[in-house]
């Protein structure tokens, strides 16, 4: 399965200023034709699979913006409903089409809604019951919001997953979770990867589990290691664009192309990832790329 790739990406090549705590998720409020439009490029390229604009959405994080908790719910629901309409309207243009693109729930970690850099290590200094109450708020309302697949992707620490492996038993929707990898077998907070992945074998709800936010040159060493500690999962690996990021101030350095990452995705497959895509710096170029040398 080909993936989408990052829709900030996207929805900064369209020109959307993304310079605030909610990133995306901002344009909930604000532009929300402009998220259908994104969702749209990716899924003209080949994507069979689109995220939501909610990586970053929280009630906490839109209680800053001076919206009530219900108006937080409202906008969350919100980004389903945007990427599903993104997906109708592709599907109707293309009636020929042999599958149904699949709507994902983007739900980020801890760190994401506290957009101060800690989610790319892990170190929050708060307790599993802080993380254990954030997190099943959110679950709850995306379980229920129509999304095919509750994704749970740039999770940085042994104690995040042990809490969502836990919250994610009581869902309905199938989920994938995916690691943010410091180096070619552990996660960032050091963790090794089959430690945490372990959680997850046989899991009844938790249907893929991979790496993604990470650097691609080590891809496919944690695919292997995912491969053999999850046989009865589905792996998968949709790493950044291998772009250096600056936390401190919102930066990237480096370039990739498309070709690099197709040539790339080429090695995650032959490790055994069986879903692929792009994360952070992978704009539709990247993914139809992907696409083309897959398919």
């Amino acid at each position: 399965m080909i993936l989408d790739g990052g829709l900030a990406t996207q929805l900064e090549a369209q020109g959307c200023d993304l310079g605030n705590a909610l990133w995306s998720a901002s344009l909930l409020q604000s532009n929300p034709e402009a998220i259908v439009t994104a969702t749209r490029a990716y899924l003209d390229v080949g994507a069979e699979c689109v995220a939501t604009a909610s990586y970053q959405a929280s009630r906490e994080g839109f209680a800053t913006w001076g919206m009530s908790a219900n108006e937080a719910d409202d906008m969350m629901r919100l980004s389903v409903a945007l990427a599903r309409r993104a997906r109708d309207e592709y599907r109707g243009d293309n009636p020929g089409l042999e599958f149904v693109p699949l709507v994902a729930a983007s739900i980020g970690p801890y760190g994401a809604m506290l957009h101060d850099g800690s989610e790319y290590s892990g170190s929050y200094g708060v307790t599993a019951e802080t993380l254990r109450a954030f997190h099943a708020l959110r679950l709850d309302l995306f379980d229920r919001s129509g999304a095919d697949v509750l994704a749970l992707e740039t999770i940085p620490s042994r104690l995040e997953a042990d809490v969502l492996a836990e919250l994610l038993v009581g869902c309905k929707t199938p989920a994938w979770i995916s690691f943010s990898c410091r180096d070619g077998a552990h996660v960032v907070d050091g963790t090794p990867l089959e430690v945490v992945a372990a959680k997850f074998a046989g899991h009844p709800t938790v249907v893929a589990v991979g790496v993604n936010c990470t650097p691609p040159q080590y891809v496919p060493e944690l695919v292997g290691r995912l491969r053999e500690a999850l046989p009865d999962k589905a792996i998968m690996a949709y790493p950044n664009s291998g772009e250096i990021y600056h936390a401190a101030d919102n930066s990237w350095s480096g370039t990739v192309t498309p070709g690099d990452c197709a040539e790339a995705a080429l090695a995650w497959v032959a490790a055994g990832a069986d879903i692929v895509g792009g994360c952070c710096r992978m704009g539709p170029a990247h993914i139809q790329a992907i696409r083309n040398a897959l398919r």
